[in-house]
């Protein structure tokens, strides 16, 4: 059988035992209010249900008594003891029920929280379906679990024990032989158990890669309909999807199995001990309202080792989904910030330094995509990085922004290195437009706002003017209030770039990073925003990525990267006037377009 993806890239380790769950009790444990008096009231109705065959006993040995009220009295009883116990069966399962929804959205909180802050190379080993896999569906199990099953597993519990004893109290012979059978049941339940666990634990995974290819294929719908991939992409999708009931039915059938040999074995033996207590009667050595009792009561064991056996797969599966989940909390990432960050420097007075950076992409080991970059950009100078695609200029912008850390070599702004501040407090400085520009679900203005939340509606609209996207977005239905579709499917690519460049605009941050942003532009709009980048710069530091070399004619200096390397900077003039590889770009791009035109 053919390994989940996930396992094949990355072996991960089985649950050994049910004590994976126990990563789940510090989620519990600011709840334990609830969950003491959700076991106090699970132990009232289990004690409660132990005394109703008492009261059996009582109706059978007494039925041909004359006195009528004692038989009224056993029946109401009877109906007071279920009162009592369809109350607290009630508190017992909104209690339960309430601890586990807040318990799984806790956990589910603590995974997002986790995974939206990791790095770039952490989803280069995990695809991010999987990861919403394991914050939907591995917490709906546990939902069950906590919502259900550990609460029909402890009342199956505290039965079982009461039982056996109530048993033993009634009969101490027949009890004897029905203790008997319990290795016999315990056996199949441990063996077939320690299987259950592994394709639970298969299934889950198989499940998740599901979900990672159909999230894959939908986001890019539009790609794999123009190459006409619906046949292979609806193949891929149903081979994981029937891998995944396959492994499913497995389990299923392995349970099936363990379930029909524990139930046989124990009304097996309920059976045989029911003969010899029959026999027992008629020597009068037992009342007929004792062998009633102790009928009653095996029946409780019993349903009480029955329930335990479906629980027990049940609890399996959540253990496994535990684990996969704490695999999530717990993962490390390549990127951290440190306990105590240094105070950020002021970067409209800092430099920005790359101090012989080497660097090589995770799942590219090898292949340096920087190698040995040293570079200073002074503060408010604009720096256009060029040259062909994957010479490192994107890098560039990724280590800036501490997306992956270098092998070597440190990047400083201000004289201090990243690895020494938060993340999150030297981001603050930071303005991007990435190269593919990303737009939420959500309004244009929700969308523009995204880059500063506390901006008014006016700064909203005065950075879209700046972006010239103010025009086309007035043209919407409903103006800057319009719905753009998830990823902005309403919108063009000329459109979307303006946005996120509104976006940046309004950011108004000392640095300001634009990767490829005016690729997807007119000549008219790209004049419109050139000007609109040329205002902003100049207060601040710039660093601009381009392939389309009109757009970096202005900047101060332009770094020309090939390799990896930085093999040749100065000013446009200066660097069309030394020939090589800008020259020749420019000579290829220039003439190009006086030949267009």
């Amino acid at each position: 059988m053919a390994e989940p993806p996930m396992q094949a890239e990355q072996e991960r380790p089985k649950s050994k035992r049910i004590g994976a769950l126990r990563a789940l009790w510090p989620f519990m444990w600011p709840y334990r209010a609830i969950l003491v008096l959700a076991v106090v009231a699970l132990t009232l109705t289990a004690m409660v249900s132990l005394v109703l065959p008492l009261a059996a006993r009582r109706v059978v040995d007494n039925f041909g008594s004359p006195e009528t009220f004692l038989l009224d009295r056993y029946f109401l009883a009877a109906i007071v003891i279920a009162a009592l116990l369809a109350v607290g069966t009630a508190l017992r399962y909104y209690l339960v029920t309430q601890l586990g929804e807040r318990v799984v959205a806790d956990i589910r909180k603590a995974v997002f929280d986790r995974m939206i802050g990791m790095s770039p190379a952490f989803y280069e080993r995990i695809m991010t379906g999987e990861v919403l896999s394991r914050i939907t569906t591995d917490t709906t199990l546990i939902l069950s679990v906590i919502g259900s099953s550990v609460s029909v597993a402890l009342r199956n519990v505290l039965m079982l024990a009461g039982g056996l004893i109530l048993l033993f109290v009634t009969s101490p012979k027949l009890t004897g032989l029905v203790l008997l059978i319990v290795p016999l049941v315990i056996v199949p339940i441990v063996v077939m158990g320690r299987r259950l666990r592994e394709l639970s634990r298969e299934n889950q995974d198989w499940i998740a890669s599901s979900s990672g290819s159909a999230s894959e294929s939908l986001l890019s719908a539009q790609t794999v309909q123009a190459f006409t991939h619906e046949t292979p992409s609806r193949a891929a999708f149903s081979d994981v999807t029937e891998k995944s009931y396959v492994s499913a039915r497995k389990r299923i059938g392995v349970r099936a199995v363990m379930t029909a040999i524990v139930i046989f074995l124990i009304f097996s033996g309920i059976v045989g001990v029911l003969w010899i207590g029959a026999h027992d009667v008629r020597a009068g050595t037992m009342t007929a309202g004792e062998l009633v009792q102790f009928v009653i009561y095996s029946v409780m064991v019993a349903g009480g080792v029955g329930a335990l056996t479906e629980v027990w797969g049940e609890l399996q599966r959540a253990a496994g989904a535990t684990e996969r989940l704490v695999e999530l909390l717990n993962a490390e990432d390549a990127v951290s910030d440190p306990v105590q960050g240094q105070p950020v420097p002021n970067m409209r007075e800092g430099e920005i330094v790359f101090d012989d950076v080497v660097f090589q992409y995770p799942s590219r080991p090898g292949i340096s995509a920087l190698d040995h970059v040293s570079l200073t950009i002074k503060p408010g100078e604009t720096v256009a990085l060029v040259g062909p695609s994957g010479a490192g200029k994107t890098t560039v912008i990724q280590l800036l922004l501490r997306f992956y850390d270098p092998q070597s070599g440190a990047i400083r702004l201000g004289g201090v290195d990243l690895r020494e501040m938060k993340r999150s407090d030297f981001r603050r400085l930071v303005a991007i437009v990435p190269q593919d520009p990303v737009i939420f679900a959500a309004t244009a203005r929700e969308n523009i706002r995204f880059g500063r939340p506390d901006a008014t509606d006016s700064e909203v609209e005065a950075a879209a003017r700046a972006a010239a996207a103010h025009d086309f977005l007035m043209a919407l239905p409903e103006g800057f209030d319009s719905y753009v579709g998830e990823r902005g499917v309403m919108l063009s690519g000329g459109q979307k770039q303006r946005i996120a460049i509104a976006r940046a605009i309004l950011r108004d941050a000392p640095v300001l990073l634009l990767d490829e942003a005016t690729s997807a532009l007119d000549a008219e709009s790209e004049r419109a925003v050139q000007n609109a980048v040329e205002r902003l710069a100049r207060d601040r530091t710039t660093l601009i990525v381009a392939h389309r070399l009109a757009t970096v004619k202005q900047a101060d200096r332009i770094l020309v990267f090939e390799r990896g390397q930085i093999v040749a900077q100065g000013t446009h003039d200066q660097l069309v006037a030394e020939g090589g590889l800008y020259a020749r770009l420019a000579r290829l791009q220039f003439t190009e377009g006086l030949a267009a035109e």
